[in-house]
């Protein structure tokens, strides 16, 4: 039975069981061996990922995620970018983690010891998504989470690379499809429905096949 963990730390699924795990059901059908999530923020989503898809490959898979890691300044943190902020909603886990681990779980070296068990799965970049878009290799991606940026320019910039660069029959998710404050829907309806299929889960998800 699938279950959405949140490891003590923040993520846009804490207060959306269903949506969770409509998408880790999305991912377990596809089943795919090489995932690309774009957008790690915590690590949570990207721990569950790894874990499900241990649970079918085994070690036989790869995780890449591209995040920020927090490394943004407060003009750049708007519609484009995730909020930063390490504030932690349950004052005994807050206090625990900030005054006396001092961790930001944001930084790029919390994530990658949430996701030390899947070391050898694992790359994380640190740093802008269209700049690690056109440099790493995607042809062997098959499954894409897209949940980084939200402004309208951010999320056509990053559509537009990985439709030009994925294989045959990948499938994007974009996250928070249904927020109309954000660019999603827009970028997401400008796609040529007669060159990809398109469809929209449970409102939230936008799932694009290439």
């Amino acid at each position: 039975m699938l279950k959405y963990k949140l490891y003590f730390r923040k993520s846009g699924f804490k207060k959306d069981k269903k949506n969770s795990l409509i998408f880790l059901e999305a991912v377990k059908k596809k089943s795919p061996k090489v995932f690309l999530e774009i957008g790690v923020l915590q690590g949570v989503t990207a721990r569950n990922v790894c874990e499900l898809l241990h649970s079918i490959h085994q070690k036989n898979f790869r995780y890449i995620g591209i995040d920020l890691f927090g490394d943004v300044s407060k003009e750049e943190s708007d519609l484009a970018f995730t909020p930063i902020h390490n504030k932690i909603a349950n004052p005994f886990k807050n206090f625990f983690f900030n005054y006396i681990l001092k961790k930001n779980l944001n930084s790029y070296s919390a994530v990658s010891g949430l996701l030390r068990k899947f070391k050898n799965n694992v790359e994380l970049y640190k740093g802008y998504s269209h700049v690690f878009l056109n440099k790493i290799d995607l042809k062997d991606v098959n499954f894409v989470f897209l949940d980084g940026g939200h402004s309208y320019q951010v999320v056509k910039n990053d559509l537009n690379i990985l439709l030009s660069k994925l294989c045959k029959s990948a499938t994007i998710i974009c996250d928070d499809y249904n927020q109309k404050h954000y660019g999603v829907k827009k970028a997401v309806d400008e796609i040529d429905i007669k060159k990809f299929k398109i469809s929209i889960l449970n409102g939230r998800f936008a799932e694009i096949i290439t």
